[in-house]
């Protein structure tokens, strides 16, 4: 069974010193709950999936006392979050994160989704066929525009391309792609690499098709640069390319 982690939403409250203030609510944990067996898919290695996220809210961020409250949002019965974990993401420098995850519907198979407090913020669409999936890379302002972008492996183990989306006025939209890339094999019960920076620039950590080799890749303008940083060998390599070494 894979366990999860992070998240954050916004609204008023009364908070300390005496006068009024309107700090986000803020997301401090979540995890994917309610496994089910209602997607028989397996990529990740078993048979289990989640039909739900449970988030826990600081209803007042930023004051002297937490106000804690949990938040459950249920996927209906054709979908499944389809990932090993949330993640937390900050997307517009202001605090306000968002939670990235992978969505999967019966017949539509996986889409990349942001969610809040409330439920899905944005997503891109459904791959388009049932039992097709996606690999998160991770979310960073990839050219320095001030705007985030967030990127995937599309289908990892077929189509290996490499796709980024800019989050701006709250929606995803798709800004470059590449194949010949991935960062997950059938059966693995995780993702390999991430994000970045190591000489003041965000690069995305994956590997070539074929699993030979690592590649630092980049976003300049509308195009995506891959630069090779060595031989593939095994999770060890990954953890010291996200490392700078």
């Amino acid at each position: 069974m894979r366990l999860a982690a992070g998240l954050i939403a916004a609204a008023l409250s009364w908070c300390g010193q005496g006068a009024f203030a309107a700090p986000p609510d803020v997301i401090t944990k979540a995890e994917y709950t309610e496994p089910t067996r209602r997607y028989a898919h397996g990529v990740l290695g078993d048979d289990i999936e989640w039909g739900a996220i449970r988030l826990t809210v600081d209803k007042c961020a930023g004051c002297a006392a937490r106000d804690l409250h949990e938040v459950t949002i249920r996927l209906p019965e054709t979908r499944v979050f389809e990932d090993v974990a949330p993640r937390l993401v900050d997307l517009e420098g202001d605090g306000t994160t968002y939670v990235l995850v992978v969505e999967s519907d019966a017949s539509k198979g996986a889409r990349l989704a942001l969610y809040d407090a409330n439920g899905v913020v944005t997503a891109t669409r459904f791959i388009g066929r049932k039992n097709r999936w996606l690999a998160p890379i991770g979310a960073a302002d990839l050219d320095g525009d001030g705007h985030a972008e967030i990127a995937y492996i599309d289908r990892p183990h077929l189509v290996k391309a490499l796709r980024v989306f800019r989050f701006r006025d709250g929606k995803l939209r798709e800004v470059a792609s590449l194949k010949g890339f991935t960062n997950n094999s059938i059966g693995e019960r995780d993702i390999a690499g991430g994000m970045r920076t190591c000489a003041g620039a965000p690069e995305m950590i994956v590997a070539t098709a074929d699993w030979s080799r690592l590649q630092a890749v980049t976003l300049r303008g509308r195009t995506l640069a891959a630069r090779d940083i060595g031989p593939h060998e095994g999770r060890e390599s990954f953890a010291a390319a996200l490392e700078c070494r």
